[in-house]
């Protein structure tokens, strides 16, 4: 489903081997809370989904899990952004800003943390939204802008 979802807004997209059933547990235990189920359910489908220009449009499990652990505990960012606790992030645009879930309260929608002025704001319905947002357009990835 999640494969097919993306080829039909960008033909070129990459995927990766799926994350067997054991992995999105054994990332939740290690990140201290649970993933939003359509993004376990993307990841046992493809572990991420490649964009244009190889960007991680969704990133790999490993990376879901180094990267929120970084930005919930990195004492550097603590002192320069409001706490990023509240968010679990999943892919990038390539070009340093991130999209996320808000995981306190859980929701579904999507937001992005735009790097240069700390905003975050709405951009998707969901994961099934976000792809066909994301992968649409190939004029650098600011499709949200």
């Amino acid at each position: 489903m999640w494969r097919e979802a993306a080829c039909q807004t960008f033909s070129g997209a990459g995927f990766k081997e799926p994350a067997t059933a054991a992995r999105p547990a054994a990332a939740e235990r290690q990140l201290g809370c649970r993933l939003p189920a359509e993004l376990v359910s993307l990841l046992q489908g493809t572990d991420g989904i490649v964009g244009h220009d190889g960007v991680d449009t969704v990133w790999p499990l490993e990376r879901i899990v180094e990267d929120n652990l970084h930005f919930w505990s990195d004492g550097y960012l603590a002192d320069l952004y409001m706490p990023f606790g509240a968010l679990i992030f999943f892919g990038d645009n390539g070009g340093g800003d991130q999209f996320a879930f808000v995981r306190t309260p859980p929701r579904p929608d999507i937001f992005v943390w735009q790097h240069e002025d700390h905003s975050r704001r709405w951009v998707a319905r969901g994961l099934q939204d976000y792809p066909e947002r994301a992968l649409v357009d190939d004029g650098g990835g600011d499709w949200y802008k």
